[in-house]
């Protein structure tokens, strides 16, 4: 079982950047998708970005152009690198693992970020 950590959110101007980073207990060399969502404030969780161990990555619309994630294999560490960000990018952010044939399964506990206007 894969234990998550996200770290790196927090209150930040509209216009500036974060870098979430999620953390595995252990080695994510095997881990086809990761992924990060986000749940705001009266609105449902959503998927913003997936990664699989090849490097194809995904995004929500409304992300494209602005965040980037990544992974380090060797770090055992999930980023999600944020630029100009939006009021409406307030969210609790959460990562995930994927196991095969399931989609997410192993989340991290969460993040608050709070971009202000």
């Amino acid at each position: 079982q894969v234990q998550l950590v996200e770290s790196g959110g927090g209150l930040v101007q509209a216009g500036g950047s974060l870098r979430l980073s999620c953390a595995a207990s252990e080695s994510i060399f095997s881990i086809n998708v990761m992924g990060w969502y986000r749940q705001a404030p009266g609105k449902q969780r959503e998927l913003v970005a997936t990664i699989t161990d090849s490097g194809r990555t995904n995004y929500v619309s409304s992300v494209q152009g602005r965040f980037t994630i990544s992974r380090d294999n060797a770090k055992n560490t999930l980023y999600l690198q944020m630029s100009s960000l939006k009021p409406d990018d307030t969210a609790v952010y959460y990562c995930t693992a994927y196991s095969f044939g399931r989609g997410p399964t192993y989340w991290g506990q969460g993040t608050q970020v709070t971009v202000s206007s």
